[in-house]
């Protein structure tokens, strides 16, 4: 209540009223393009204002006249008079030039931005500035929320566990890439976003490429393309600090500085960050660090060097067991409940946990060959060590009415297991926690050649080489009391049998990837048509290196070489009709190699001869509105995806053994309908909205699928059928829409809501279940919607400029299932959920210096 009256009464106090208004759009003068994010300022105040995606700025002043100045970070700056005519004043086009002092963005994939009514293909932007005032302590993937197409949900709840859907595809469909280069994984192609934990605080633009994207390496994204550009180093001299709280103990705090660009062409940027809480869940506390680091350096008119390094170690709890609904609802914690924890010797002890540190560093080089060509290449390292915790043994403890709780529905007591360890003595531990470690090294290169052939033809060509080496295996993290422990894992080689803390069990392998890509682009762009032609090619290429099932004499331990080539097409063209509309259209076919897994079978080296190039055919059509008032864009898709694989892996309790299924041939349809605009019918206000409308079936059966054992051999005497077309794709709510409003209440004072909703959202379901002919549905989950709502107080501190933020998420404390997998019956009673947040907070501080 305290800081609620600080706040109240710092706000009566802002009592200045503006006395007009200036607006304009400030444009590129050699691009003849807008300028996001640049800066205008009253000179001699604390009045400013950044551009929208389209160049365009409105800013209230408390004067009739004065001056303003407008920059842009490697633009020179412009200081205009305004006059105020009847309150107001329109500057018009406002063109910036390049200043070839100062120190250029040489992030090589910001040539893969997506440029408003010239690049044909749907996307959404989200600067630093919307990041920094809606995000709070929500997921990093989370600002997407109000994205069409996007669906996000946070699986159970711990620290950077959040999953983001784009069209109905999962992570491993989506193409990530941080300043141009690729992060999906390369074995598997999933993202694992808690480890960019700290990219919201880096973050300088963020764009969504729905479908296509106009990625110019050989990324076969099938939903789309996300596009994050951290900062590059400012040529200003200054820095920031911020402190932010909120629910469950969250504390954030953290800084920027910048030397700005000094007389010797050198820049340096460094920001840290520390962020700790309890997790909403409970068991989910968490500790997480994120720090970055660009230092650029121009050696002369034409060469530009920059070197970028960030990262975010960070270790958190998880609930890894979703339940079903009658399990929260009979705990007394709720929604919060957590049965993978509980307390030894008195302090939490995470049964499921994860912590991983993944640091990435690039040199960018860009080098001006000539009027007309130019040449950028990046070349990067990324070395991850880290994994998620768990636990193995006679002791039950995933049971929600497990003995080894302090009573139903309650934490883990974790010291009876340690008891019963101590008793077994001589014969080891009956139960032990243990980590599956995920250790790798990354290594690539990127280089694009640009060069104009006519003053309406550029034309582009680059390549890709990546080489990566993953470590994976378990080790014994905690005996809980016992001496050893006896790992029944190892009896082909005889590693160990006997095991004790950082011990390896169960498996050591390595999976290795070489990938090779190219790409060839032409761009044509004349008066109001622009259009591009692109063909990609790449090689993926696999290898198996097993230490656990075969000894180091077998020649067995070692594959060759696996290798799959994978070509792509795709164009499109947008033409702008006037200065109001513009249409654009693209189409694509693309081939993607199979991942790892799919590969090499039942985690062995096991090659799988069956495995084959996955095919996608995409088209889409659009159509752009803008006025100064309103921009609005309506998009229809369809992408076709064929030879989707399934390798299906489960054990049988009753038996004791694994078995896999290896599902070919399956097929799925993906289409719908997107519209999003932005709307200002008063200076002060901005209402935002989007509706997506998803039709995501799968579109096949398959016949005769066979089931295996450990041996390869088959369990059936023959395969079984699969009915899996018009099945709807689950996981990602099918239709979702959106709808918020920023309302500049009093001078650099700005409240906001944002509603958003999901309905048609489906469960996901096991396919090897779905062997008869009977019109399976899996189990809708209810739709919801949520409230968010915030603020944001621009204030003098000291002579320094500061900002007061606050969110509270889910305002209206509204209970939702985000998350479920199908049950026997297909409904509430048996599927295994996981619930969403409740209500949420954090206020936080930031002063500029």
């Amino acid at each position: 209540m305290r800081k609620l009256l600080l706040l109240a009464l710092f706000l009566t106090s802002a009592t200045i009223f503006a006395q007009g208004t200036i607006t304009g759009t400030v444009m590129d003068s050699e691009l003849d393009g807008p300028l996001p994010g640049a800066t205008v300022m009253v000179v001699g105040t604390n009045n400013g204002t950044t551009t929208d995606f389209d160049g365009n700025f409105s800013l209230n002043v408390d004067s009739n006249s004065g001056e303003v100045k407008v920059s842009f970070v490697g633009y020179t700056t412009k200081t205009l008079d305004f006059n105020l005519t009847n309150g107001s004043q329109n500057f018009g086009e406002i063109g910036l030039s390049p200043d070839a002092g100062a120190l250029d963005e040489i992030v090589v994939t910001t040539f893969s931005l997506a440029i408003d009514r010239k690049t044909p293909v749907a996307v959404s932007t989200i600067k630093a500035g919307e990041i920094e005032m809606k995000l709070g302590n929500k997921e990093f993937p989370e600002i997407l929320e109000s994205t069409p197409g996007i669906y996000v949900h946070k699986q159970g709840g711990g620290f950077g566990d959040a999953e983001l859907r784009l069209r109905g595809f999962d992570s491993e469909n989506v193409a990530v890439m941080i300043n141009g280069v690729p992060v999906n994984d390369m074995e598997n192609g999933r993202v694992y976003w808690s480890n960019w934990a700290g990219l919201s605080d880096v973050t300088q633009t963020m764009q969504v490429q729905r479908g296509l994207g106009a990625s110019k390496v050989a990324v076969p994204s099938i939903g789309g393309t996300i596009n994050i550009v951290t900062k590059s180093t400012d040529i200003e001299e200054g820095g920031s600090i911020f402190a932010t709280t909120g629910n469950d103990g969250y504390q954030k705090y953290g800084g920027t500085v910048s030397t700005g660009l000094l007389e010797n062409g050198f820049a340096a940027t460094v920001s840290l960050s520390k962020t700790t809480g309890n997790g909403f869940v409970d068991g989910t506390e968490f500790e997480g660090y994120s720090y970055f680091v660009n230092l650029a350096k121009r050696f002369n008119e034409n060469h530009e060097l920059s070197f970028t390094a960030f990262g975010a170690p960070q270790r958190h709890g998880q609930r890894e067991t979703s339940h079903l609904i009658e399990v929260y609802r009979a705990s007394e914690r709720g929604i919060k409940f957590n049965g993978d924890w509980g307390y030894l010797n008195g302090e939490v002890k995470h049964v499921q946990d994860n912590f991983y540190h993944k640091p990435q560093m690039s040199l960018n080089h860009y080098w001006d060959i000539s009027d007309k060509t130019e040449l950028s290449t990046a070349l990067y390292a990324s070395v991850g060590t880290g994994g998620g915790g768990g636990y193995e043994g006679a002791a039950n403890l995933r049971s929600v009415d497990s003995p080894y709780r302090s009573g139903y529905l309650q934490p883990l007591n974790l010291d009876l297991v340690v008891e019963e360890n101590v008793e077994n003595g001589a014969l080891g531990s009956a139960t032990i926690l243990y980590n599956s470690r995920n250790d790798h090294v990354w290594y690539g290169a990127l280089s694009t050649l640009t060069t104009e052939i006519t003053e309406d033809i550029d034309l582009l060509a680059g390549v890709d080489l990546r080489y990566y080496q993953g470590k994976h295996f378990q080790e014994v993290k905690d005996l809980l009391g016992g001496t050893y422990w006896l790992d029944q894992g190892s009896n082909e080689n005889n590693l160990i049998n006997v095991a004790r803390v950082g011990d390896k069990i169960n498996y050591y392998n390595d999976g290795l990837v070489n990938w090779v890509g190219g790409f060839l682009q032409a761009e044509y762009s004349k008066n109001d048509l622009s259009a591009f032609i692109s063909a990609a090619a790449s090689n993926t290429a696999y290898k198996r290196i097993d230490y656990f099932n075969y000894l180091d004499s077998d020649p067995q331990q070692e594959t060759d070489w696996i290798s799959f080539f994978a070509p792509s097409v795709k164009g499109g063209a947008n033409y702008n009709i006037d200065d109001a509309h513009n249409i654009f259209a693209n189409v694509g076919f693309f081939e993607r190699a199979p991942f790892f897994d799919q590969v090499f079978q039942n985690f062995q080296n096991d090659i799988n001869d069956e495995a084959k190039n996955q095919t996608i055919f995409s088209a889409e059509l659009g159509y752009g509105f803008r006025t100064s008032k309103l921009r609005a864009n309506l998009n229809v898709y369809r992408t076709s995806w064929q030879d989707k694989p399934f390798t299906q892996s489960f054990f049988d309790q009753e038996t004791g053994e694994n078995y896999f299924a290896n599902i070919l041939g399956v097929n799925a349809l993906h289409q719908g309908v997107e519209l999003d605009f932005s709307y200002k019918p008063i200076d002060n206000l901005t209402i935002n909205g989007m509706a997506s409308f998803g039709d995501w079936k799968w579109d096949s059966n398959v016949e005769d699928v066979m089931i295996f054992d450990e041996e390869q051999n088959p369990v059936l005497e023959e395969g079984i059928d699969l009915f899996l077309e018009d099945i709807p794709v689950g996981g990602s709510a099918q239709t979702t829409m959106a709808l918020g409003g920023d309302y500049e209440a009093l001078p650099g004072t700005i409240i906001r809501a944002n509603w958003t909703y999901a309905d048609r959202l489906f469960s996901e379901f096991d396919p090897l279940g779905v062997s008869s002919g009977d019109n399976y549905t899996p189990w809708e989950i209810p739709s919801y919607g949520l409230l968010d709502v915030g603020l944001t107080h621009k204030f003098e501190f000291g002579g320094l400029d500061a900002t007061l933020n606050s969110n509270v998420n889910n305002v209206l404390d509204t209970e939702f299932v985000s998350f479920a997998f199908d049950g026997a019956a297909s409904n509430a009673e048996t599927a295994s959920v996981w619930y969403g947040f409740g209500r949420t907070y954090t206020v936080g501080l930031k002063i500029n210096f």
